[in-house]
């Protein structure tokens, strides 16, 4: 049996945090060095999801081992906000906490978690390295260290309505002015049949790293640098983001609810599930949630890559995905590494994949016909990894979180503003972010 721990663990209480895992965890643990073979009637700690479908799962990906090496594994809720659980792991970290094993981090943290983490390379065999998707093991390789190993991956994707575009005769979208343009008369078509609260398009624009997310998509797809050159220099105030983010301002109250400024995945995934959007940006894992028997869309949608920033610009799919890391400060390196190479090997990536639509990060997997046949949205996906950008944590370092509040915070001005000044606004964060990122800063 797994024991779970469920107990909210807000930011506010994070200094108590360090005392309560303890207060948890430390009568049973014994101390074992990673070296050391791999025991039996150990307790291990391992983060995982706030609720819903990725805690859930990893309930049942961890049982499978538990039963094989006759450890424990106790699963730790915390908070599903990344920016907020990013302060919680930091917070743990820097008390070098021996009570938490395994932290779930997402794929952008690697490079700014790396001090803290154990260096996997001598321990993963090199056929399970090289049997994931190579980018994502070199996203987490960091000087030469490979402190992370892939669990699941992520893309950013279109949703559209298949059943209303076929009800108007209108094509998907290629570019964002086209999903502008078919947002505007699905909107207005379906609010004279009653459907007062259709909306064109969602997305995640609440203040935070999805909007990050969201604004780099927009910015890459016209064309525009992400944040930097290759020679480090900030270039935010482009042509191509100008142009960008006015085509995107122009979305707010318009083809997009006010409240979109205050939506993060959840909040975006339910009005569109509840049929009250032609469009939305969201992860590919989220297919199964709108096609789940609940779902008053089920069978109505179809997914795509996300448009072009115009006719002369580029289809852009942000990657994410989570990642398992071992703690360095764990008494228990051997027993973790043990766990992580169970959950991260093609076994259980496909039992998820078949269960609850995860994503692979073993590429062999898009082209096995159990998955396909249930899943042939897959075969869609797959694709897109081609076109997909990565946020530049690696490039950035310990400075990214910075970097990202400074962008997403302007981003979510300029948007709720409506595109006001966008020229200055612009100017002034590439000034910010040049400062910050000053050698004599960091």
């Amino acid at each position: 049996m797994v024991p779970i721990i469920t107990r909210g663990i807000a930011i506010a209480t994070a200094v108590l945090c360090v005392s309560y895992f303890a207060g948890v965890f430390s009568p049973s643990r014994k101390t074992n060095d990673i070296h050391d073979p791999m025991r039996k009637g150990i307790e291990l700690s391992m983060t995982c999801g706030g609720k819903g479908k990725q805690f859930e799962e990893c309930v049942k990906s961890v049982k499978e081992w538990e039963e094989k090496t006759g450890n424990k594994v106790n699963l730790v809720s915390v908070p599903a906000e990344a920016n907020e659980k990013l302060a919680l792991y930091q917070q743990f970290l820097a008390a070098k906490s021996k009570n938490l094993d395994i932290y779930l981090i997402d794929v952008i943290w690697p490079s700014l978690l790396a001090n803290h983490l154990e260096d996997l390379s001598n321990f993963i065999p090199e056929e399970e390295k090289s049997a994931h998707f190579e980018h994502i093991i070199q996203n987490n390789t960091v000087n030469g260290a490979l402190v992370a190993m892939p669990l699941y991956t992520e893309v950013g994707v279109l949703y559209y309505r298949k059943d209303l575009l076929e009800k108007y005769s209108l094509n998907v979208p290629q570019t964002w002015e086209e999903l502008t343009e078919t947002s505007l008369k699905i909107q207005t078509a379906e609010r004279k049949t009653q459907k007062k609260k259709m909306w064109g398009y969602i997305f995640q624009g609440k203040a935070a790293e999805g909007l990050t997310v969201n604004g780099l998509e927009w910015l890459a797809s016209y064309g525009s640098p992400l944040i930097l050159l290759e020679n480090g220099k900030v270039s935010l105030n482009t042509t191509q983001a100008k142009k960008a983010l006015k085509v995107v301002s122009s979305w707010i109250g318009r083809i997009s609810p006010e409240g979109v400024l205050n939506y993060n995945e959840e909040d975006g995934r339910g009005v569109f599930q509840s049929s009250n959007a032609v469009f939305l940006r969201s992860w590919a894992s989220v297919w199964g949630l709108v096609n789940a028997q609940d779902s008053q869309i089920k069978g109505l949608v179809g997914i795509t890559a996300l448009p072009k920033g115009g006719v002369d610009g580029k289809h852009t799919n942000m990657l994410g995905g989570q990642q398992l890391a071992v703690s360095k400060y764990s008494e228990h390196k051997a027993e973790a590494i043990s766990l992580i190479r169970h959950l991260t090997g093609a076994k259980e990536q496909k039992r998820k994949a078949l269960s609850a639509s995860f994503l692979p990060t073993h590429p062999a997997l898009y082209s096995d016909t159990e998955i396909l046949d249930k899943h042939p949205h897959f075969a869609e996906i797959y694709p897109l990894f081609e076109s997909s950008i990565m946020r530049p944590a690696r490039q950035i370092g310990l400075k990214y979180s910075q970097v990202s509040k400074e962008f997403f915070m302007t981003l979510h001005e300029i948007l709720a503003k409506k595109g006001e000044k966008i020229e200055g606004k612009l100017q002034d964060l590439n000034n910010k972010i040049s400062e910050i990122l000053e050698p004599s800063s960091k």
